[in-house]
């Protein structure tokens, strides 16, 4: 079944989109945003996908955009099919188990799996930091591993907060 998008979803992806570049590139955030050690709060815009798979889509495109003024096209490309790869098998294993942690008040404990899961999917930035500026493979990878857990717990606590407020179901 082919799932036609409204002008209202186009919208909402085009500012999800938005949310994660503008928390990426905006100074002071672009500082700690790239490189081995990166700490990105724009992260946390993957929880979207959890409440409606559309943002899938909203956080690649805003990856994409945020590596490519950062990085270039090979941070573009390897960045924005990671986020792909992992935000929608990660959002495939929520629906499969644990949906029921986010919509019964347990939304911490999926977001904190979850952020584990994405963290450990930082394997292919450090790939990409150790093909292209020959950074040391596991450290790097534990480097951007870390950030990545540490954002998204920060992340996940705004997007608990921001969930009772906005609807993103819709």
């Amino acid at each position: 079944m082919t799932q036609k998008w409204t002008a209202r979803d186009l919208a909402q992806i085009a500012m999800v989109a938005a949310i994660y570049i503008v928390l990426t590139i905006t100074p002071p955030l672009n500082a700690i945003s790239y490189g081995a050690y990166q700490f990105r709060l724009s992260e946390m815009m993957n929880f979207t996908a959890f409440y409606n798979k559309k943002y899938i889509i909203g956080v690649t495109l805003g990856c994409m955009i945020a590596n490519f003024i950062g990085f270039g096209w090979i941070d573009m490309i390897v960045g924005g099919l990671s986020t792909l790869v992992f935000l929608t098998l990660g959002v495939y294993l929520f629906e499969r188990y644990m949906k029921d942690y986010l919509f019964n008040g347990l939304i911490n404990k999926a977001f904190l799996y979850f952020a584990i899961f994405f963290s450990l999917s930082m394997f292919t930035i450090a790939l990409e930091l150790k093909f292209l500026y020959d950074s040391p493979f596991f450290f790097t990878w534990l480097t951007t591993g870390v950030g990545e857990f540490a954002s998204l717990l920060i992340g996940g606590i705004i997007m608990d907060k921001l969930s009772k407020r906005i609807n993103f179901r819709q």
